[in-house]
């Protein structure tokens, strides 16, 4: 991976992950002094409370993926440490389709009158979670690359005790 692509990368992560801190820092300051500008129904406080959960999944993600680019651009990717930052995404992404198919149940009863909007959002959902299926692929990759690593490591021990 070229050392532009990390900057690059590392670049986007950092921003989102300030835009994400200070939207949730901004969404928990509403919840806890009163100072909301919206009737704050309870439905409504529902949503903050998931957009800050679903904020804080994205951040797992973020972490996951910056340790996974360390690892790449030391030329580590290749080890089991992978695999806990890998999980740690994919339980991420499949927690953050879960708090999207919360927002979705809470937002059916007022798409009554057009329930496509919810379908629409359920296959957002759906979505959501495809992208955690690809991700489960990679890492099922990343699993037989391990392996042939491990495999050539070993081939190779054997091979310096024959010369």
């Amino acid at each position: 991976m070229g050392q532009l692509a990390v900057r690059a990368l590392r670049a986007v992560l950092v921003v989102v992950l300030a835009g994400t801190v200070f939207v949730q820092a901004l969404m928990v300051w509403v919840l806890v002094s009163g100072s909301d500008p919206e009737d704050g129904s309870l439905p409504l406080t529902s949503l903050r409370v998931i957009t800050i959960l679903g904020m804080g999944s994205a951040q797992v993600a973020l972490a996951g993926v910056w340790r996974l680019v360390t690892m790449v651009r030391r030329g580590t990717v290749f080890s089991h440490a992978a695999f806990r930052y890998v999980d740690a995404v994919i339980g991420a992404i499949v927690a953050a389709a879960l708090l999207w198919f919360a927002v979705t149940a809470l937002n059916a009863p007022g798409q009554r009158a057009d329930p496509g909007v919810t379908v629409i959002m359920s296959g957002i959902g759906v979505a959501i979670l495809g992208v955690g299926l690809i991700v489960l692929v990679l890492r099922m990759l990343l699993a037989q690359a391990v392996a042939r690593d491990v495999e050539a490591a070993q081939m190779q021990a054997e091979l310096d005790e024959v010369i």
